[in-house]
């Protein structure tokens, strides 16, 4: 039966792949079919999804700040938002209940605001992936919405706490103790070196937090997500995350499986779900109208706001509590989990045209965008800047460092990662924060004097979108990049590019060049 999960899971992701749509439409798709079928999910396909969201709670807080969370643009706007939404779709629920609608018919107050309460959740599964996919987890917009998802989770979590009455132990006060044990894991982590022993380490520190925090009564994943915050400062973190990427993604599919199984719907409950789904809008614009007042420009609130408009597997975990303690009846789980499959697809394809839908409505956006940003959405103009490296990772790092010792402060990098970028500045490189991708950026950056541009960014989409950017804001300059497979080598040449360079064939042949330099002296 296993194999029959994995046959449908790969039939329908490649089916929605070759539609232009992102391959978690088609796991859910999966997952609601097998169940139809007559297909059950069994034990192992819910060990599969609960290590994914084990995992990528894990790899979150690896990239995760404590301070990014006591930044009041994310507390604030994330329980403003939460009581804001509460309030107004306890309205709607209970107006749908006085006009007997079905499945609403009979929901009191209190049940009404159960239902709002598990909607107002976003979901870390989708987001997280989306933000990967598009490599914008380093981003502003990227990060201000993984902290508030992250303080949606410790919501939760306290909701979870008072709802069952169970209370953490003493024990858990012990958990403290954690803290002063942080140099004990980061030498762990070094002692692991870069092979098999890395993503194992990492396994055991995930699933070691998660079976920590339940043995002290406290939900588990929430102590895989402080495993994950205790590492992120440690220098090997990003390796690690890297390392357990392939296995997050491929425990992920069980996650979204699991969603079709939960139940079978009937055909009542559809317009009822697709009812629920018409209230995303609503939580866009809560979310974009808190994010604006809180200073962010207006990009970030555009697309931070974008990233978190969808339902919540939360809101399931929440819902079926309910229903087990009597608090909502029980059609109302599966209709809540058709509609979180329905906002998946949602913020999916429309988070796909984020960027150019920014630019087709940027002048209205703007018009709530502060006069008096917040002091990290401020441009910085590189000075004597010539040459431009997009992307400092490895490679683009790399690109800086050779291009300076050839033609000095004439080349300058940027990198959406304030991290690394703070990093980089402390080492004397002339750095600075933007995300290329940023159509405000290039219009109020001097690029008349830059005469190369190099993109160092491993998304062939993210190059093609710079690119465009470029275009747009009329930039006359040449445009050189790198590529992992001759296929997008072609595709970003079709894009523009003027030089596009074989992430693996151009490194060996450099590693040929310049070890061919030693034998000089003796040619």
């Amino acid at each position: 039966m296993d194999f029959l999960w994995i046959l449908f899971a790969l039939a329908c992701g490649l089916g929605m792949k070759l539609l232009q749509l992102p391959p978690l439409v088609g796991f859910l798709c999966a997952g609601f079919l097998l169940n139809f079928i007559g297909v059950e999910s069994g034990d192992g396909l819910k060990v599969l999804a609960d290590l994914g969201i084990t995992l990528m709670l894990f790899t979150i807080g690896l990239k995760l700040k404590i301070q990014d969370l006591l930044k009041q643009e994310v507390w604030a706007s994330s329980l403003g938002h939460m009581l804001g939404w509460s309030l107004a779709v306890t309205g709607v629920v209970m107006m749908m209940a006085q006009w007997s609608v079905p499945y609403f018919t009979g929901l009191s107050m209190e049940s009404s605001a159960l239902l709002a309460f598990a909607l107002s959740f976003s979901s870390t599964v989708c987001i997280v992936k989306l933000l990967e996919e598009s490599g914008e987890l380093k981003t502003r917009h990227g990060q201000i919405a993984i902290a508030v998802l992250v303080i949606q989770d410790i919501a939760a979590v306290v909701f979870l706490v008072l709802a069952t009455g169970k209370v953490p132990s003493v024990w858990a006060l012990g958990l403290l103790a954690l803290i002063p044990l942080r140099p004990v894991f980061g030498h762990l982590l070094e002692k692991a070196g870069h092979g098999e022993l890395l993503p194992l380490t990492g396994f055991v520190l995930a699933l070691g937090g998660y079976e920590l925090f339940e043995l002290v009564g406290v939900k588990g994943d929430l102590g895989a997500l402080v495993a994950g915050i205790l590492l992120a400062p440690h220098i090997k973190s990003n390796e690690l995350s890297k390392s357990l990427l392939g296995f997050k993604d491929l425990f992920l599919i069980g996650f979204f499986l699991t969603i079709g199984f939960a139940a079978l719907p009937d055909w009542d409950m559809l317009p009822i779900a697709l009812g629920l789904s018409v209230l995303l809008p609503l939580k866009f614009f809560l979310f974009f109208f808190l994010f604006s007042g809180l200073r962010l420009r207006g990009r970030s609130s555009y697309l931070s706001s974008l990233a978190l408009t969808n339902f919540s597997e939360f809101g399931l975990i929440i819902v079926a509590l309910s229903v087990n303690s009597g608090w909502l009846p029980a059609e109302w789980l599966v209709i809540l989990a058709l509609a979180v499959s329905f906002s998946f697809v949602y913020t999916s394809i429309l988070y796909r045209s984020a960027h150019a839908l920014y630019g087709l409505q940027k002048g209205w956006i703007k018009n709530f965008e502060n006069s008096n940003v917040l002091a990290q959405d401020v441009y910085v103009q590189p000075k004597t800047a010539e040459i431009l490296v997009i992307g400092l990772g490895r490679v683009g790092k790399g690109a800086y460092s050779s291009l300076h010792s050839m033609v000095g402060d004439r080349v300058w990098g940027m990198d959406a990662d304030r991290d690394r970028i703070a990093l980089q500045e402390t080492e004397g490189m002339h750095v600075f924060c933007g995300d290329g991708e940023d159509a405000d950026l290039w219009e109020n950056l001097d690029i008349s004097q830059i005469q190369l541009v190099l993109l160092a960014l491993p998304s062939i989409d993210d190059n093609l979108n710079i690119m465009a950017q470029l275009r747009q804001a009329n930039y006359p300059g040449k445009v050189a990049g790198i590529a992992r497979y001759d296929d997008q080598r072609q595709a970003l040449l079709d894009g523009g590019l003027d030089k596009v360079f074989n992430f693996f064939t151009e490194a060996g042949t450099g590693f040929a060049e310049e070890s061919l330099l030693l034998l000089e002296p003796s040619i």
